[in-house]
């Protein structure tokens, strides 16, 4: 994704903070106020004012085993990092919500920026699922010689859904 000139905030930045949590894409509310350049805890308040605005759709506050997968994925240093606090996740409707309760002009850019990165990376997905719909395709027409290989890129193209950990794991005794 190429940098748009007109953007407050590069697209990179955004893309690095969004994240997978129960199969939507989130971005959480610590790195929304990173990219507003406001305290978490001022945002929070100006949404807990505003919850009617944030269905389940919208906007959640991410449950325990959440915020260790997070932790765990390296998205935020440590749990100390929430300060205490449930963090918020917003979906790309709720970034959108945020724009009718914070009203400050750098709101408003980083808003746009956001949702453009949203709507950039959905651009991306549905450009995978067309790629795998021509492998699928070909692999109709070729001889099962290819097999191996288009089974090799349907796996790099198709999101994981679990990732396996990394890391050592110990040998039970023998």
């Amino acid at each position: 994704m190429k940098k748009d000139d007109k953007s407050l905030i590069p697209s990179e930045k955004i893309i690095q903070r969004i994240i997978r949590v129960r199969e939507e894409r989130v971005i959480l509310d610590v790195h929304i106020a990173e990219l507003y350049k406001v305290e978490t805890r001022s945002l929070k308040q100006a949404v807990r004012r505003n919850l009617d605005r944030f269905p389940e759709d919208f906007m959640f506050e991410l449950n325990e085993d959440e915020i260790d997968q997070v932790v765990s994925q390296n998205v935020i240093p440590s749990k100390s990092h929430f300060g205490g606090a449930t963090p918020f996740a917003f979906t790309e409707t709720g970034v959108a919500m945020l724009s009718s309760i914070l009203k400050s002009k750098r709101a408003i850019e980083t808003n746009i920026s956001i949702i453009r990165t949203f709507v950039a990376l959905r651009k991306l997905a549905s450009n995978y699922n067309e790629i795998l719909m021509r492998i699928e395709e070909m692999e109709k027409s070729y001889d099962k010689q290819f097999n191996e290989v288009f089974d090799t890129l349907k796996h790099l193209l198709r999101p994981k859904s679990k990732r396996n950990p990394i890391g050592f794991k110990k040998q039970k005794d023998q």
